[in-house]
């Protein structure tokens, strides 16, 4: 088998990607990045405390040519030798996955090359596979990001069962929420984080949700381990409780002493919100492996590249013997390779998408690509 070139596009929120991967056609655990380009936009969202949809979507319009044209220079190739084309379909913001799509299905029927649809969540997957390629398996992942925090199982490569999720907020989007709550600047999560490192984690007792009920949230159906008698949404999670509980806090604090919290109370409420996120997600995440059988947990999405969360889950899995892996800092927020990948892998499989690809802003990783 000869080697397969594929570019990859990404628009499924604020960063417009590409990326060129090499498929050498052996069995290789992981392609060859060539490049990976990345245009952010944070400094034009920063203004507004958040992602704006329709201003990120415009600005993909402006920054994709750019990009894919940056991605084919340095790894240099040029259009025609190029074999397949993979693109983000969704989950994402709709408008911002149109730009991508659209590019994408026009540059396939141009120069006559399949078309390959991918999960973003796939992605974040896969990205664990391009830092680890010998990870073992079954293992468990958490995806946890500003718009997802799900748990999946893989019993082998490319196959993603979902077995736990967030019944509300996603709790990179609780980090944002807190921190503007808190005055802090845009992006939140990082800014919490750094601001987490002053404070004392243990000065406020914030609640952790624990789903236990039987009662559950409308939505994809999670996977029951086979010889495990689990009691529906143990592995589920919800956020938004501690975000009120946050909110309800600094409410609580200006009636009491007259003004907002100071720079150091607002470290504290920064380290015991960021303890109640990370000991919630920490705990699933070794609970769903435990009853997998998982042979390693994987941690990957935006809030992966949290500190915190990264020195828990490894002490944690030290502790338990279970490796722990997670993705690079720049593998972990949204980007291009992690498609490419995913979109290797597909393409490996047989995967095509048709030329009339719809961007999809909710798709359930099981499902697949929809033409």
């Amino acid at each position: 088998m000869s080697p397969t070139t594929l570019l990859a596009i990404e628009t499924s929120c604020d960063e417009t990607a590409a990326a060129v991967a090499i498929d050498a056609g052996r069995e290789l655990p992981a392609p060859e990045i060539r490049s990976s380009v990345i245009a952010s936009q944070v400094e034009i969202h920063r203004e507004w405390g958040g992602v704006v949809p329709e201003l990120a979507s415009r600005q993909h319009l402006r920054d994709l040519c750019g990009v894919v044209e940056r991605a084919l220079s340095d790894a240099g190739v040029g259009w025609t030798d190029l074999d397949a084309i993979a693109v983000t379909q969704g989950p994402g913001l709709v408008g911002s996955l149109l730009v991508g799509v659209a590019f994408a299905k026009s540059l396939a029927l141009g120069l006559n090359r399949p078309l390959v649809a991918v999960n973003h969540l796939a992605g974040h997957i896969e990205s664990l596979f391009l830092c680890h390629p010998d990870l073992a398996l079954p293992s468990v992942v958490l995806v946890v990001s500003g718009g997802h925090t799900s748990l999946y199982h893989l019993p082998e490569a490319g196959t993603y069962r979902l077995v736990g999720r967030t019944r509300d907020d996603a709790a990179g989007e609780a980090f944002d929420k807190v921190a503007k709550l808190l005055g802090l600047p845009y992006p939140g999560g990082p800014a919490v984080d750094r601001l987490a490192r002053a404070g004392d984690e243990r000065s406020i007792a914030f609640p952790v949700a624990r789903m236990t009920h039987a009662d559950r949230a409308p939505g994809a159906p999670t996977v029951k381990p086979p010889g495990f008698p689990m009691s529906p949404g143990r592995l589920d999670f919800s956020f938004s409780g501690l975000k009120t509980a946050v909110a309800r806090h600094v409410q609580r604090h200006a009636a009491e002493h007259g003004r907002p919290l100071n720079e150091w109370e607002t470290a504290d409420v920064c380290a015991s919100f960021q303890r109640a996120v990370v000991d919630a997600l920490v705990e699933r995440a070794f609970e769903a492996a435990r009853r997998f059988g998982a042979r390693s947990l994987g941690i990957a999405g935006g809030v992966s590249a949290n500190g915190r969360l990264r020195d828990v889950a490894t002490s944690e899995g030290e502790a338990r013997d279970l490796p722990v892996l997670f993705p690079t800092l720049q593998l972990s927020t949204d980007n291009a390779a992690m498609i490419a990948a995913a979109g290797l892998r597909q393409l490996r499989a047989g995967a095509r998408a048709s030329r009339d690809l719809k961007a999809l802003p909710t798709l359930p990783i099981e499902t697949g690509s929809t033409p």
